[in-house]
């Protein structure tokens, strides 16, 4: 039997440039781009293949848990990385309604996601990865305003997945970046605790945990891959 398409969604404001260097080349990457958790869902489900192994990172991590809730027959295994599964606060509301006027004004995605760089990469990446930083500023460019529009629409037409999370029982691997400034170790410990038979891996990241570590990373996620094709 082959093994189990693996899907990869990108947080927001991402490409799948996220994923390169992670030896994850094969790898379905569709975009996010509703702007409403259900119907983001509905069009992922679509697209597709009968069943998969989903995986994502922030935004991309709360649509595929809300995709495996939703149709967990789908779903081979799911992996979330750098992703927080309780209902958006209200300083979180404030702040994607700032980014959407700032949007309407004329500000480009590149230019917000320079303005938040320090809690994107971890310290010792800001200061000493000009690489690192050039990439996760180039995903900005290469994300269409009206796409960054729609992810944030998205950010707030989310829930509190986790009483849901518990009521499914499939191979799932989460992945904490030990320096995520956004979502730190305990919200990954907060999903894990949430899943049966959950595995839990912490590396030595800020919150684009793939983009840091690729190699780490794409080791961490491969493992975990054969385990759960094996096992299906």
């Amino acid at each position: 039997m082959s093994a189990a398409p693996l899907v990869l969604l990108a947080g927001m404001n991402c490409t799948d440039d996220l994923w390169t260097g992670c030896g994850l080349d094969d790898a379905l990457t569709p975009a996010l781009d509703a702007d409403d958790l259900d119907v983001q869902v509905d069009r992922l489900l679509r697209r597709l293949p009968a069943r998969f192994v989903i995986g994502g990172l922030s935004l991309g991590a709360i649509v595929a848990m809300a995709l495996a809730v939703r149709a967990p027959d789908r779903v081979v295994g799911l992996c979330v990385t750098a992703a927080n599964a309780k209902a958006p606060t209200a300083r979180q509301y404030e702040g994607w309604t700032a980014w959407l006027a700032r949007l309407a004004a004329g500000e480009t995605p590149a230019e917000l996601q320079a303005g938040i760089l320090p809690v994107l990469l971890s310290a010792s990446a800001f200061e000493s990865r000009p690489d690192l930083v050039g990439r996760t500023i180039r995903m900005g460019e290469e994300t269409p305003a009206r796409a960054l529009a729609a992810q944030l629409r998205l950010q707030a037409s989310r829930v509190d997945l986790r009483p849901r999370l518990r009521a499914l029982s499939l191979p799932t691997l989460v992945i904490a970046g030990v320096d995520d400034a956004l979502c730190p170790p305990r919200f990954h410990e907060e999903i894990a605790a949430s899943l049966t038979g959950a595995h839990l891996e912490n590396l030595a990241a800020g919150h684009l945990v793939p983009l840091e570590r690729p190699t780490e990373f794409g080791e961490v996620v491969r493992a975990w891959r054969t385990r759960t094709d094996s096992a299906s």
